[in-house]
């Protein structure tokens, strides 16, 4: 039978706060099973997935972006290495995405710092496409209604 680790005990290995993966299990991406006493307890696998949440936000991956991941996990068994790497491929199509993205920022952004305009009608990086006209008039920038990147 596996033991289970107690929440110190995942504290100490992932090196994550407690409260953090009490968000993690809110937000579905951790599970914990209850003990007696009503304790959380973690399967060892855990480890592997917090382990992978971290290296995820480090590339850039949001966590709603690594929630639709493991929603492609199995559930009632311990992920497989077939499933990291099933998984592996999905995030390095997107990080290929946003190396592109990038790239082509940098560019862009080499151009308007020596330009120096950052004009919200004419800027590629402020207002690119010019996507800030079909929101109407008023500052859309200042409500949020808008991302930027997108």
């Amino acid at each position: 039978m596996e033991q289970l680790l107690n929440i110190g005990k995942v504290v100490k290995r992932s090196g994550v706060a407690a409260s953090t993966l009490h968000y993690y299990e809110t937000r579905g991406l951790i599970q914990s099973v209850r003990s007696p006493g009503n304790q959380r307890r973690y399967h060892r696998d855990v480890l592997r997935r917090v382990a992978l949440i971290k290296v995820a936000q480090n590339l850039g991956v949001s966590l709603s972006e690594i929630e639709q991941a493991f929603k492609q996990l199995p559930e009632g068994r311990i992920a497989k290495q077939r499933d990291w790497q099933n998984l592996a491929k999905v995030w390095q199509l997107q990080l290929d995405q946003r190396i592109s993205q990038l790239t082509q920022l940098r560019g862009q952004l080499s151009h308007c710092i020596g330009c120096g305009c950052l004009s919200v009608e004419d800027c590629p990086l402020r207002n690119p496409a010019d996507q800030l006209a079909t929101k109407g008039s008023g500052a859309q920038l200042l409500d949020g209604g808008m991302s930027v990147t997108s």
